[in-house]
């Protein structure tokens, strides 16, 4: 194997269940998948882990990934919603960003909508709850035809093999075993249909459109002056 020291974070939501299946099927060492649940955390602090090295690759929110792009780190995986995502949205009250997030907050300004940006399983549980809110990955794709890409595999080491893992995942259809359906849904509070309904609404493989959504992203943010976050 390619090394003894390899670290992988991983965001601690439920749209990317379908590569916690995949990963535990995939033939890796047993310090490799310790290590990823031991890391897994909420986009910021994932995006401040892959700046400072302490993890060597993960998936990370598009808006930190943009130096990865730029010097051929990033690979064709992430978290992609084409229309309404459900677990981004901007709630009916003032003006704040989400702690947990990097682009969300700057997606939110980039396209002029203010309000408190909530992301991840709680906001997909406000949601489901019947609350008013308005879906960033709607809004996104009613003004440019084109998906969104909120998180992206990125790699500071082992490009080779983190490049296959990911073009491994994108290619190939998981299905979510009920022991984990059951599981993720007794510690997510939300219900099974709902978890399965919400992915629908997900997939995982950047294409040019998906390129392109993120290059006219980042052009944006650079007209408007949107700087990133200095938290990661």
């Amino acid at each position: 194997f390619i090394g003894e020291t390899m670290r992988f974070g991983k965001i601690a939501y439920l749209n990317l269940l379908p590569f916690d299946v995949f990963i535990k099927k995939y033939p890796l060492p047993l310090y490799f998948k310790a290590f990823l649940e031991h890391r897994k955390s909420y986009p910021a602090r994932l995006n401040k882990d892959f700046l400072y090295k302490r993890i060597d690759a993960g998936f990370i929110s598009s808006i930190a990934g943009y130096e990865s792009v730029r010097q051929g780190r990033a690979t064709k995986a992430g978290i992609v919603a084409k229309g309404a995502v459900w677990s981004v949205l901007v709630l009916p009250k003032q003006s704040k960003d989400d702690y947990q997030s990097a682009s969300s907050n700057a997606l939110a300004k980039v396209m002029g909508i203010k309000g408190e940006v909530l992301i991840g399983d709680r906001a997909l549980r406000y949601k489901l709850s019947g609350a008013k809110a308005i879906d960033l990955g709607q809004k996104w794709w009613e003004k440019h035809h084109l998906g969104f890409s909120f998180g992206r595999l990125c790699f500071n080491r082992y490009g080779r093999f983190y490049r296959h893992l990911a073009e491994s995942f994108v290619n190939k259809p998981v299905k979510i075993p009920y022991y984990i359906l059951q599981a993720r849904s007794k510690q997510s509070a939300i219900a099974p249909k709902d978890i399965l309904m919400y992915l629908t609404h997900i997939h995982y493989r950047i294409d040019k459109k998906e390129e392109m959504a993120l290059s006219r992203f980042y052009a944006q943010m650079r007209l408007k002056h949107i700087k990133k976050p200095m938290r990661f």
